[in-house]
This record gives C-alpha cells, sequence and structure tokens, in this order.
C-alpha cells in the first residue's frame, strides 16, 4: 500500500449543489454560499504558543535609561563615592577568588606528586603500573575538585563580607575626605554682611586640591570684603557731596524769596526752582535709602508692626486731608524683629503711595497689620484709577511707573515701592500686590514673626 503521503496533489473538485443544500451554515441562522467571503473571525486569537518575545521599544529604553539618569543625579557624591570605593574592592575581590581557584587545581597536583611515590619505585608489574596511575589521576582530579568546590564556596561568603564590608569603610572615607568641602559649605552659609570682613575657612592640612580651593575662597572672600568696603564708602561720600550742594541751593533760594525787592517774575522762577530742588533731594535720599536696605541688616531689635503702621499712618494724615483721602486702620500687634526705621520707612512709602495715587476726590485707604498664619502681615489698599494686571509686577522695578505717569514725575520718582521689596526681602518676607476690584491697588507685605 502506497504512502498517501507521497502521492500527487490532486485538484479538488468541487460537487454540484443545489442552492438549498449549497453553503455552510452561519451564526445568524441563515447560510452562507461557498463562493462568498467567509465570516470574520470571533474572540480571541488563538496562538500556537507563547509569542515570540519583542524586543523593548525604543521609547521604553529611552524612560530607563532616564530613569536611571535622574537616580544617579539625585544621589549625594558621599554615596556615589561609597558604591565606588565598594565595586572597585569587591572587583578585586573577585579577580583575587578566580586567581586562586585557578592557581589551586596547580598547587594540589604539585603536591600530590612530590608526596606519592613513584611507581617504578614500588616493583609493580606494567599492569599494576598502569592500574595505579588511571587511580592517582581519578584522585587527584577528585581532590582537585573538591578542593575547588570547597574553596568556591568560602570564596563567595568571603567576598560577600569584603564587600559589605568595603561599602562600610567606604563610606566612612568619602566622609573623611569630604569633610574639608562640608566645612567650606558651613563658612559660606555663616557669611553676611557683617561677618565678611573675619570670617574664613582657614583650612589646615596638606597643600592638595582641597586646601588650594579653601585658600582661592578666602581669596574671594577678600575681595568681596574690599568690594563692599568702598561701596559702603561711596554711599556714604555720595551722601555728604549730593545733599551738601542741594541744600546750598535750597538756602540761596529761600533767601531770594524772602527779599522784599525780587520781582513777581523772579519769585515764580524761584519757586520753580524749589520744587525741582526738592524733588532731586527726595530721589537722593530715596537712591540712599535704596542701597542702604538691600545690604545686610545692621540693626535688629524687635519690633511691632502696629506702632510702626500708627507712627506712618499719624505723620501722612495731615497730607491725606489736604488731599481729601480717608484712610482707615485696622491694626493689631504684630511683633517682628528688625531694622525699625527701615520697617517704618516701609510702611510709610506703601501709605504714601496709597494717598498719592488715589482718585482726586473722596478717595480712600486701608491700613491693616496682624498675624495670619503665624506670618506678620502688613497690608495697604486703596482707592484710584484700574491698575492693569500685567503692569502691577514691574511697579517694583526702580524708576518704573503706570503707563498714564510715565511722562509725568510730579507724583515722585518711581522708588517707592522699590525701597519697599528691598526692605522685606532683607527682612527675609515677600511682598505682593494685586489690583484692587473697582480701581486701585491691594499691596501685602509677609515677614517671619518674632
Amino acid at each position: 500500500m502506497s504512502d498517501p503521503r507521497l502521492e500527487p496533489t490532486r485538484p479538488m473538485i468541487k460537487p454540484h449543489l443545489g442552492a438549498e443544500a449549497g453553503g455552510v451554515e452561519t451564526s445568524g441562522g441563515g447560510r452562507q454560499p461557498y463562493g462568498a467571503q467567509p465570516p470574520p473571525p470571533v474572540g480571541p486569537p488563538v496562538w500556537d504558543g507563547p509569542p515570540p518575545p519583542s524586543p523593548m521599544p525604543l521609547g521604553e529604553r529611552r524612560n530607563v535609561l532616564d530613569r536611571l539618569q535622574r537616580l544617579a543625579e539625585r544621589m549625594s557624591i558621599r554615596w556615589r563615592l561609597t558604591l565606588t570605593y565598594g565595586v572597585m574592592v569587591f572587583a578585586a575581590g573577585a579577580l583575587l577568588v578566580f586567581v586562586l581557584y585557578s592557581m589551586l587545581g596547580v598547587i594540589i597536583s604539585g603536591v600530590l606528586l612530590h608526596t606519592m611515590p613513584d611507581p617504578d619505585e614500588l616493583g609493580l608489574s606494567l599492569a599494576d603500573q598502569a592500574l595505579w596511575r588511571e587511580q592517582f589521576a581519578i584522585l587527584k582530579r577528585n581532590m582537585v575538585g573538591l578542593a575547588q568546590d570547597r574553596f568556591l564556596e568560602r570564596g563567595v561568603l568571603a567576598l560577600a563580607g569584603v564587600g559589605l564590608l568595603s561599602l562600610v569603610i567606604g563610606y566612612f572615607i568619602a566622609d573623611r575626605a569630604l569633610r574639608p568641602i562640608q566645612q567650606m559649605t558651613a563658612t559660606a552659609r555663616r557669611l553676611s554682611d557683617s561677618t565678611l570682613a573675619h570670617e574664613r575657612i582657614a583650612l589646615k592640612g596638606p597643600s592638595d586640591e582641597l586646601k588650594e580651593l579653601a585658600d582661592t575662597f578666602d581669596a574671594m572672600l577678600t575681595r568681596l570684603n574690599t568690594a563692599f568696603d568702598t561701596q559702603r564708602r561711596f554711599v556714604a561720600n555720595a551722601s555728604h557731596e549730593l545733599r551738601t550742594p542741594l541744600t546750598i541751593n535750597r538756602t540761596v533760594l529761600e533767601i531770594s524769596l524772602s527779599d522784599p525787592e525780587a520781582s513777581e517774575d523772579l519769585k515764580t522762577l524761584g519757586r520753580t526752582l524749589l520744587e525741582v530742588n526738592a524733588r532731586n533731594e527726595r530721589l537722593i535720599e530715596g537712591l540712599l535709602l535704596l542701597a542702604r536696605s538691600e545690604r545686610e541688616l545692621g540693626v535688629r531689635k524687635p519690633v511691632d508692626l502696629k506702632d510702626v503702621a500708627e507712627t506712618a499712618v499719624g505723620q501722612l494724615s495731615p497730607w491725606a486731608e489736604e488731599a481729601n483721602v480717608t484712610i482707615t486702620t485696622d491694626l493689631h500687634s504684630a511683633e517682628t524683629v528688625g531694622d525699625p526705621v527701615l520697617l517704618e520707612r516701609c510702611v510709610a512709602n506703601l501709605v504714601e503711595n496709597a494717598i498719592k495715587y488715589n482718585i482726586p476726590e473722596s478717595g480712600r485707604v486701608w491700613v491693616r497689620t496682624g498675624m495670619v498664619e503665624g506670618a506678620l502681615v502688613v497690608q495697604v489698599a486703596n482707592t484710584g484709577p484700574h491698575v492693569p494686571a500685567y503692569e502691577v509686577n514691574s511697579l517694583f522695578e526702580p524708576f518704573r511707573r503706570l503707563a498714564a505717569d510715565r511722562v509725568d514725575s510730579a507724583k515722585g520718582s518711581g522708588l517707592g515701592l522699590s525701597i519697599v521689596r528691598a526692605v522685606v526681602q532683607v527682612h527675609g518676607g515677600n511682598v505682593a500686590a494685586l489690583p484692587r476690584e473697582g480701581g486701585g491697588l491691594v499691596v501685602t507685605v509677609r515677614l517671619a514673626g518674632g
């Protein structure tokens, strides 16, 4: 009987069936003709086996690399040095175990050859000598294999212990190596305007790279101290040199205006020059105060912002009455530590700006102080023209005014809010401004409580 698999393939001849019997039964109960396309498959696909493993997409590989990179960036240099030391010691130990494992067989074979007697000296027959050599080879192979297995077991355990010990020792070595850098970091954090003159790292030790870095940092601190001294002397000299001629000009103009024989045109010119001179004096005072407020605090005293706000409002109340502006206060105790003069100037500038940039008639100003969620808060709000939200932040820059006031310098020099921000920042706080609904501005100062 021939194998049917070896027979030639014959074309399949479909029997001619009628329409009543032809076709296949479909899931819907009807019949599908043989000549039509088969229905689409339904249900999950059936695999002959598990699908072949597909390579990781490029995007996933990049995500894994990004995670590893972010993890390495978050790891401190101390732990990176510790892991480096541990990996180096572990690699050296693994290499040593491998070398000893390889040499162990040679050593045992040499010892056996030197300790076992020569078969020629035993007087054995040739057949016994062959058997003896075969037994010796088996013994040597077994001893070498057993010794290598036992050595490998104990070597792996010793290697794991050495690896853990190397991590501990590496951590302490890294800590000791980074101790000068920690000293430099601590010194840099302690530095301030008042301690810059005498605070230095002064690192002791061998003349290595860290000692050179510390000496370079000390030299930079010396240059900074010189620059700050130069700035302080400039501010002091400018204060004297700029105030003196303006004071002389004001005195001369006042004497000229008091002259009964002076003409009306001369008096008009004198009053105009007095106004210009007064504006220049305010500008210089503002610049000097801004330079002073941007430096480190030289005075730290307990201050209650309630008293500061009462003093500022009391000084500016007559001017507010002249401008027909009503000041409403809601003052509660808010104690902090800082420079009383600078804080008073800060609150006074806020109230002064609120009065100055108000509506022409029946304007209002609200001044509030108190403690909110552990923070000292001073808030000054005022009625007035609409302030665009996109221009609020720029008001704290020096010499910046609203678009409508940029061509008119009669209202001020544009330093009021700049001084406020500098004073608040030097006291470790923050200041924010928001347009008030209906016009005007709301400025809020937050400081740390005392």
